[in-house]
């Protein structure tokens, strides 16, 4: 598994295939495999001609396990990904990120404009504005010491999902108390790179695609029909929407 020290954090990562590089920025208590091998996310692109980078977010999958809310956020995980980028000498990508991905894709394409060659955010609508919610159920759902001692939904269904991916829980806690920084109106309008917002149409979670695209100059919605929030990203209209999209702004 080939890794690289961002700023003294190992981040794991994939590189597949060759052609135009696409960058794939994982969710909340996910991973690389489970968001993008899994979903045959990687193995479709690397057939489209596609080269297929995917990181482990800080305190994921393979990455350096950090149990302290200050070494995370999502801008300092856009750091990763550029230096990923750096690491591997790739001047410009595409890049797609579901959820928190999708917002840390959004503060790489602000913080980095020159970086960033198209953008999808997958799984997160008007939320990126507005939050998504208390992430305090969530983190006190994953310190709990046994799934049965959590009665919040929501809390649950991340801790369910955690232990299945043997995620390291307070990793995961300290990650979720400082990954969701709101982006304003203004920045998200400042992003000029073409966007494609792909929310399921069942979400509960991401907020309206349309209006977060409705804010940017150069932004287009893609409906995921009768998937939610965890069913979305594999689905195979995301899949044709994005390749779609990928080829109409070559």
């Amino acid at each position: 598994m080939p890794s690289f020290n961002s700023d003294g954090t190992d981040i794991a990562y994939l590189d597949e295939g060759e052609g135009e590089p696409i960058l794939l920025i994982h969710g909340f208590a996910s991973n690389k495999d489970v968001n993008w091998v899994h979903t045959g996310w990687v193995d479709l692109l690397v057939k489209a001609g596609r080269r297929v980078v995917a990181i482990d977010n800080r305190g994921h999958g393979h990455s350096g396990k950090i149990h302290d809310p200050e070494a995370y956020g999502a801008p300092i995980m856009a750091e990763d990904a550029r230096r990923l980028l750096d690491h591997l000498g790739i001047r410009e990508a595409d890049v797609m990120g579901y959820s928190m991905g999708a917002r840390i894709t959004a503060f790489l394409a602000l913080n980095h404009p020159d970086r960033v060659r198209r953008a999808i955010f997958g799984g997160l609508g008007y939320g990126m504005v507005t939050g998504v919610g208390d992430p305090e159920p969530i983190a006190q759902a994953l310190e709990a010491v046994s799934i049965e001692e959590v009665s919040d939904p929501v809390g649950r269904s991340f801790r369910k999902f955690a232990d299945q991916t043997k995620s390291d829980r307070l990793s995961l806690a300290a990650c979720m108390r400082s990954s969701r920084q709101k982006i304003s109106q203004e920045d998200v309008a400042r992003i000029s790179v073409p966007v494609l917002v792909a929310v399921g149409t069942r979400d509960e979670i991401s907020g309206s695609a349309q209006k977060l695209a409705d804010l940017m100059q150069n932004a287009r919605v893609l409906d995921i029909p009768r998937r939610d929030h965890m069913l979305a990203v594999g689905d195979k209209v995301y899949k044709e929407g994005v390749l779609e999209f990928l080829g109409e702004t070559e």
